[in-house]
């Protein structure tokens, strides 16, 4: 494949999932640097290692091991890191150019569209969810279930403890809503 086709897919691929799907999907905003610049990083590693004497997997291995330590730098959803290996794949296949000049962007259309099934509202409406930090380290699931119900007016559907920080006296956690 022509790698300045190779590059200008893997592009237009990464727009259209952070301004296209993941933007509009209510992303947060602050990522968006993140996968650009994950991804268009991804692209010049691979394309470099695609033609010189380097080993693929070396570079590879590279950028598993920075993936893994930005990943543990902040906390994120699985949807997030789903679109962050997203970003990685189109990457990797805009750079390496393999040698059937379909078989990259066909690839890259078909992660894009997993991204769009998978995230699409249709199936990722069906409650709401919360992310919440109370002034009390509640361990009793009991009482954090009566305490949530007086705060939120509503009985949650499911409580997903996250932390308990005894120290501080607070708890971290996800709460889930029924179907709307």
């Amino acid at each position: 494949m022509n790698s300045y086709l190779g590059y200008a897919a893997d592009l237009v691929a990464v727009a259209v999932m952070v301004f296209v799907l993941f933007l509009p999907r209510g992303g947060r905003r602050e990522l968006v640097v993140a996968y650009l610049a994950v991804n268009v990083g991804v692209l010049a590693v691979a394309a470099v290692l695609s033609s010189s004497g380097v080993s693929a997997g070396l570079g590879l291995g590279i950028f598993g091991v920075l993936s893994i330590i930005r990943l543990r730098s902040e906390e994120l959803s699985q949807r997030e890191v789903a679109y962050y290996f997203v970003a990685l794949a189109l990457g990797l296949l805009g750079g390496l150019a393999p040698a059937d000049s379909w078989l990259a962007p066909a690839l890259m259309v078909a992660l894009l569209a997993v991204l769009w099934v998978g995230d699409h509202q249709r199936f990722t409406t069906g409650g709401s969810r919360q992310e919440l930090v109370i002034d009390r380290a509640i361990t009793d699931r009991g009482e954090l279930a009566a305490h949530l119900e007086a705060l939120l007016g509503a009985e949650p559907a499911r409580i997903e403890v996250r932390r308990t920080d005894l120290v501080n006296d607070t708890t971290t956690l996800v709460v889930h809503g029924g179907a709307r």
